[in-house]
């Protein structure tokens, strides 16, 4: 059996509970994937998106639902070791990738004001006009449970509001595309014990900001919320669980305010009509 034969082997083996399991579940439950999709596959070349790449190319081996992939790995301005490394694990992996070159760490570069928003929209950007290129209706982003729940907590801490990761979106800006994420209930920590498991390395962040930060010995936003949730799961293991579920399960009779459509809504709009209703909390 070929190395890459035994890597995909042990995702629906010995991971077949916490990763295959769960990507399947994320796949149905979301309804990521349909009949003639032609997915762009984009790995950036960490370890989230590599898996999440042989994850979809075992998929579409066996999968009753026809679709096809594009594996697509952008260029933003990775060192040549980055780069590299990337085409190796390709190779290792048996992912067949199509690196294309972007400026995006250059322009990133010269901002001084939210570098790290330009250069994820820019990004995406490039991305869906890729895929669009390409014939593909949808693209494949890498972001785990661990994200969606930093994000969720993110939002609220330093937004002051509730947002969540979505599971899929409709492009704004990119007519016809989808972005869809199948490693949305995956966790971080599995993901890393699958990498130790096959004796995988991958490249980091690669972002020239990034190590700018690690050098000066500053955290970023997201660094700070993973050590706060570590810390809440010390008092209550199912702190990251319940996260995940409660922005499944909005109760909106006991929100304030909340927006749809851009469109502002706020608890006194209907209070009086719901008074009778025995619908807010028990008083």
């Amino acid at each position: 059996m070929e190395r890459y034969e035994e890597i995909e082997r042990s995702i629906i083996k010995k991971f077949r509970k916490s990763i295959w399991a769960k990507f399947i579940s994320a796949i149905k439950e979301y309804k990521l994937i349909q009949d003639q999709d032609k997915i762009g596959v984009c790995i950036s070349g960490g370890k989230d998106s590599m898996l999440m790449a042989k994850c979809m190319q075992h998929l579409q081996k066996y999968s009753e639902i026809q679709f096809q992939t594009e594996y697509l790995v952008m260029d933003p301005g990775y060192n040549e070791i980055n780069i590299k490394r990337i085409i190796e694990n390709a190779e290792i992996l048996n992912i067949p990738i199509k690196i294309f070159k972007t400026p995006i760490f250059d322009i990133v570069d010269r901002v001084d004001q939210t570098p790290c928003y330009l250069c994820a929209r820019m990004r995406r950007g490039y991305l869906y006009r890729k895929a669009k290129e390409s014939g593909c209706n949808k693209i494949a982003l890498g972001h785990h449970f661990d994200d969606v729940i930093e994000t969720v907590l993110m939002s609220m801490l330093y937004a002051a509001e509730i947002k969540t990761m979505m599971p899929k979106l409709h492009s704004t800006n990119h007519e016809g595309m989808e972005l869809i994420r199948p490693m949305y209930k995956v966790r971080e920590e599995d993901i890393l014990a699958w990498k130790k498991y096959n004796d995988l390395q991958f490249i980091q962040c690669a972002c020239r900001i990034t190590e700018k930060i690690q050098r000066e010995g500053s955290g970023s936003k997201r660094q700070e919320i993973k050590v706060l949730i570590n810390k809440l799961k010390q008092i209550n293991p199912n702190v990251d669980t319940n996260i995940f579920r409660s922005v499944h399960n909005v109760n909106l009779n006991t929100l304030i305010g909340y927006r749809k459509n851009d469109i502002y809504h706020n608890f006194l709009d209907d209070y009086d009509v719901r008074k009778n209703n025995n619908t807010g909390a028990n008083v």
